[in-house]
């Protein structure tokens, strides 16, 4: 890849976590990486580790802002070839304590941040018939965990949008994929009270991300061990499922 060809990739929820490991893998690839999420602190400090990290600061909750700023960084820095929408959160919910406003919460950035982003992504790439969509998913969209139902509910949510996305547009030249990690040691997982297996850091997730996206498997999926495990258990009847979650998490 020629200087002059330098991919342009495009990284919400880049402030911190796996979105901001993203961005500096991608620069080392030589990559240009345009970087969003609310707080500009954060954005500028990344922006100032690499001359090839661009900050453009962006609520995702504000479907026209989205928009605005796509169209900014394209100005900038050219088109768009990689868009990874990953502004996600998490909070812990036990079912006895079920929080109908804190799941609207999360249902609200996971989901709606997401289409804010797809949006104006989509056709953008559709009027050039080429470009590629990475949605963040988890594994925790595989199958419902225990106080996670919204959370769950939520990256299920990303993992259907992204193969009824993958399905209609893949033949228009546009490449849809989903990226779903295991335990990833971020300022969001740091507040689990529970045994994270196989934890990886940003940076180990964030390689298999970039490389990910340079090849053709729609899902983007780590650790290995833990994603098979997982959908193992998808394959399970409900009964025999809830018997080993239940016993796997002292219930």
């Amino acid at each position: 890849m020629t200087a002059d060809k330098r991919k342009v990739i495009w990284i919400t929820g880049a402030s911190m976590g796996i979105g901001a490991a993203i961005a500096r893998r991608a620069a080392q690839e030589g990559w240009t990486a345009a970087v969003s999420a609310r707080s500009r602190d954060k954005l500028a400090a990344l922006e100032a580790e690499h001359d090839a990290i661009h900050a453009y600061p962006l609520d995702v909750l504000d479907r026209g802002e989205n928009a605005a700023v796509l169209d900014r960084i394209e100005a900038d820095l050219g088109p768009v070839d990689i868009a990874v929408l990953n502004a996600g959160t998490h909070a812990d919910m036990p079912a006895a304590e079920f929080d109908a406003a804190a799941a609207a919460r999360i249902f609200d950035l996971n989901l709606t941040g997401l289409a804010n982003g797809i949006e104006p992504v989509v056709q953008r790439f559709l009027a050039r018939g080429r470009g590629r969509l990475a949605l963040t998913a988890s594994v925790a969209g595989y199958r419902g965990l225990p106080r996670a139902a919204a959370y769950c509910a939520s990256k299920a949510g990303v993992i259907a949008m992204a193969e009824s996305l993958a399905a209609e547009i893949g033949p228009r030249g546009v490449t849809v994929q989903v990226i779903c990690p295991g335990f990833v040691r971020t300022p969001l997982t740091d507040k689990n009270e529970f045994p994270m297996p196989f934890l990886m850091e940003p940076e180990d997730a964030a390689e298999r991300v970039v490389k990910g996206l340079q090849g053709t498997s729609f899902e983007i999926a780590f650790p290995r061990r833990f994603v098979w495990q997982l959908k193992l258990l998808r394959l399970l009847p409900a009964a025999l499922y809830f018997r080993l979650i239940r016993k796997a998490t002292g219930l």
